[in-house]
């Protein structure tokens, strides 16, 4: 049978919830015993797999040969097994993703060697458990079928006790072409033909597969996540969780829930060992388990702990809990898990703006600053640690406290919610129903509740996950694709489906596997309630510029309560550009390569309608790329500052996108190699945790002050309107208290006053926040249309020099250099900043970090400003 790893596995076992206690000990000195666990594992990852193609059977004689046994890596997928193999082109390169759809229409298995001891055989228990697999498939041990797992995102456990033999068996899993798999059960349901529902939802996938407007498709198949034996013979620990009912800067209130799962009746000590750096506590329990699963609770109290806050509002200490289960004197099991202790609220009160939306952390009302976050890449399994890392990391050196894991992906590994806990990026976790209509059969229902079960319990003790949404878009979806035309019996129909799964299924598995986290229907959604201009609520996505051609200011006019999506497009730099093209390739944005690296229809051409409403046609391809970059900020930089002004109203911005997932022209602000883009680095401005925001409202100057920062500080604002070459014609100076947790207008000058008889498309006005000597933070507002700049052309003056561990850059111009963009050519570099805007004869300095030699950084050297990048580029003078 296969043992499905939720709440429904016990549907054939007794769940022990009536715990009968025989002692509760704490003790200062307690040992666990020394003695190794009888619980073991043997992995099945590696590469002793092999697969080939299993239906040969008229195969067109110009695919590659696929049909004989050929190595495989776990965990992997047939994409990058085939690639390791020769048998096909890299899948990012040109066009290469049209030529390998047939991989797609294709049945697959793999199979391997599993070798069996007599030790083994002698354990009570045998189980199989793969921790992935991609998806319908069937799997067979020495040819008899045990299982037919048909979702990717669930754990599945096969028992196989008394099914192996001593010595070597044969393990195979036979995936059918993925779309003819899911059209087999949709063409059970009686109502998809009436609902228009896709087929390929109806077998739980990673939509992403399938195209996006910003990914490839390619449909893969293979077992993706790790694969293991497990033996074990009295009692195994199945799950341990840190329940947080009460935490406060006092008191921490827990429970410990351990699930074990016992073979028989037997006396067993649960043991729980708990601490925070070197100091641990222990407790111990003895217990009566009774055969299948028992559920084991322990209270624990920790008094002044030590709290874990979003990244921007204190440290994030992580407490370690040791569970161990033991019997007859010996370790059968043990699980380690690292909590942080926090307090999460997701505000939804009346106001005079309609219903808040607002995360209050620890008491404090925090102001969501992030980015929403797609799969790393279109093949999962290769993702490194490095990736990982450097993703987040980069996130949060742009000042983000949040992510969105966008749910037309997979829920991801426990290392990226482990480096979200480390680093203080709070998670907006969506479940994994991405914008398509879901089916509404029982059947379904059933799978995505124990699909819910899985994973929340899964991810449950990472106390960066803040919050659990059901779908992305799917709402939205009821009245789209000609649904809203549907006969109302129809209509009513799919929508009591929808409310049952996302309003029932999984609202009622949060709420009991994952109490302390809230959980949000739908991303956006208001939670059914109606909206006018008057009345907001929910979170919202925003697609009035990009999709719907508005100007950037359009942001301006949507006073969301919170947003968690919005964005523009660019392309990468040309450094990515030239992994995936060839010269020829590079001649245009519209060259069939360059299109065919863009899933947005024609949002090459869109770029360029933004490009010439907002600045003109760039001189050559090279600047197209620069210069779609500095577009693409200044969108996002519009919307973000003007929705961080209006806090309280708004609490929240989450643009799209963090990441690609190949190489790719997208709204991402880094590219599929990690490089930032100029988008990036405006973030790290825009989300500064005290910003000075300019802007011009009812023929005035309105100079907004915001501030993160939980405590009132005092600091130093100034105006100056400036002509390009540096000229003053107006300045304004004075103290202000920075309120904690605000925004506020500090300043506000008519527009008159600021400019009289000078030539508005030659000025800037700079406002400066400063505590004492040091800047804090700095904005400039140009006083006419972008397009109506007179822009000069800037001789940037470059000094770089050795320094602690890489480079000082030092860039000075005579004129006010705007976007001012660093590059190395080939040499690879990393830098404190980049699309810097230089005022006159005011000095900036970056720090390079770059394995390359000093003389090869100067002579590969690459200076570009705005200017540039619509005229003949101008001179530098290096030093």
């Amino acid at each position: 049978m296969t043992q499905r790893s939720d709440i429904h596995a016990a549907q054939a076992k007794t769940i022990f919830s009536g715990l009968l206690l025989l002692s509760l000990v704490f003790l200062s000195g307690f040992l666990f015993p020394a003695l190794a666990e009888t619980v073991h594992r043997q992995t099945l990852d590696g590469t002793d797999w092999t697969f080939r193609r299993a239906d040969s059977s008229g195969q067109d004689s110009s695919l590659p040969e696929t049909t004989a046994w050929m190595p495989a890596k776990v965990p992997g997928d047939v994409h990058l097994d085939l690639l390791a193999n020769k048998r096909i082109p890299e899948p990012f390169y040109r066009d290469n993703e049209s030529h390998l759809q047939w991989i797609q229409d294709a049945a697959w298995e793999y199979r391997r060697t599993l070798h069996v001891s007599r030790a083994d055989l002698a354990h009570e228990h045998q189980v199989l458990v793969f921790e992935g697999l991609d998806a319908a498939c069937e799997v067979f041990l020495n040819d008899k079928s045990i299982a037919k797992p048909d979702n990717m995102f669930r754990e599945w456990r096969i028992d196989v006790s008394g099914k192996l033999k001593v010595g070597d068996n044969n393990l195979r899993i036979y995936f059918p072409p993925p779309l003819k798999a899911a059209q087999a059960v949709a063409d059970k349901d009686p109502w998809r033909v009436k609902t228009h529902t896709e087929p390929k939802v109806y077998i739980r996938k990673a939509a992403y597969e399938y195209g996006w407007d910003w990914g490839p498709r390619f449909v893969t198949s293979g077992i993706w996540r790790s694969a293991y034996l497990e033996t074990w013979d009295d009692a195994r620990l199945a799950d341990l969780f840190v329940e947080e009912p009460t935490v406060t800067a006092t008191s921490a209130h827990l429970i410990v829930h351990a699930e074990v799962e016992s073979s028989k009746v037997q006396h067993a000590r649960l043991a729980v060992e708990y601490g925070l750096g070197a100091s641990r506590q222990q407790i111990a329990q003895d217990v009566l388990l009774s055969p299948g699963l028992n559920e084991l609770s322990v209270p624990v109290n920790i008094d002044r702990p030590s709290l874990w806050f979003p990244a921007g509002y204190g440290a994030q200490p992580l407490y370690h809990f040791t569970a161990t289960i033991s019997t007859s004197g010996h370790i059968d099991d043990s699980a380690e898990r690292k909590i942080g202790l926090r307090s999460i609220v997701l505000r939804r009160d009346p106001d005079q703006w309609g219903r808040s939306f607002e995360f209050v952390v620890n008491g404090i009302p925090v102001f969501i600053k992030g980015a929403d976050v797609i799969p790393f890449d279109s093949f999962p399994s290769r993702v490194t640690t490095a990736q990982y890392k450097h993703i987040l990391e980069s996130a949060r050196a742009a000042n983000m406290n949040a992510i969105r894991d966008w749910g037309g992906g997979y829920y991801e590994t426990d290392e990226f919610y482990e480096l979200c806990d480390e680093l203080g990026i709070m998670v907006w976790q969506d479940m994994m129903f991405g914008n398509d209509w879901q089916p509404g059969t029982y059947d379904f229902k059933q799978e995505i509740a124990a699909e819910a079960a899985y994973q929340i319990r899964r991810l449950r003790n990472h106390p960066s996950i803040i919050l659990w949404s059901g779908n992305n878009e799917t709402e939205l979806l009821r009245d789209w694709n000609g649904r809203g035309q549907l006969p109302p019996a129809v209509h009513e129909h799919i929508w009591q489906d929808y409310l049952t799964e996302f309003s029932g299924v999984l609202a009622v598995a949060a709420a009991k596997y994952a109490p302390d986290v809230p959980y949000w229907p739908s991303s956006p959604s208001a939670d059914y309630e109606d909206l006018s201009d008057t009345y907001q609520s929910g979170d919202n996505h925003d697609w009035t510029v990009w999709h719907g051609r508005k100007d950037f200011s359009a942001y301006n006019d949507h006073p969301w309560r919170f947003v968690s999506e919005f964005g523009f497009q660019s392309f990468p730099e040309m450094k990515t550009i030239e992994t995936f093209t060839t010269p020829e390739d590079r001649t245009s944005i519209f060259t069939p390569v360059m299109k065919a690296h863009q899933k947005n229809g024609d949002g090459n051409k869109l770029i360029e309608e933004y490009m010439n409403r907002y600045y003109g046609e760039p001189k050559d391809f090279a600047s197209f790329l620069y210069a779609s970059q500095v577009l693409q900020a200044e969108a996002v930089k519009t919307g973000a500052e003007g929705w961080r002004r209006l806090r309280p109203r708004t609490m929240g911005t989450i643009f799209w996108q963090l990441n690609d997932c190949w190489p790719v022209a997208s709204w991402a602000s880094m590219d599929y190699y990690g490089r930032w883009k100029a988008l990036q680095y405006y973030a790290r401005r825009f989300y500064a945790p005290v910003l000075v925001s300019p802007q011009e409202e009812d023929g005035s100057v309105a100079v907004y002050v915001v501030s993160d920062h939980v405590a009132a500080e005092q600091a130093s604002l100034s105006i100056r309107v400036i002509k390009f070459d540096g000229t003053v014609i107006f300045q304004a100076k004075k103290s202000i208290q920075v309120q904690p947790l605000s925004s506020s207008i500090a300043m506000k000058i008519p527009r008159t006053q600021l400019v009289q008889t000078e030539d508005a498309n030659k000025l800037v006005l700079v406002a400066q926040l400063q505590e004492g000597e040091k800047i804090i933070s700095q904005n400039l507002l140009y006083l006419v249309p972008t397009k109506n700049i007179a822009l000069p052309h800037p001789m940037i003056e470059t000094e770089l020099t050795k320094a602690d561990e890489g480079y000082d850059l030092r860039l000075s111009s005579p004129v006010v250099a705007r976007s001012v963009y660093v590059s190395f050519g080939e040499n690879d570099a990393t830098f404190s900043d980049n699309y810097v805007d230089l005022l006159p004869r005011t000095p900036v300095t970056i720090h390079v970090t770059s394995g390359a030699q000093l003389q090869a950084l100067k002579g590969s050297m690459k200076i570009q400003t705005l200017a540039d990048a619509f005229a003949p580029a101008a001179g530098t003078r290096p030093q």
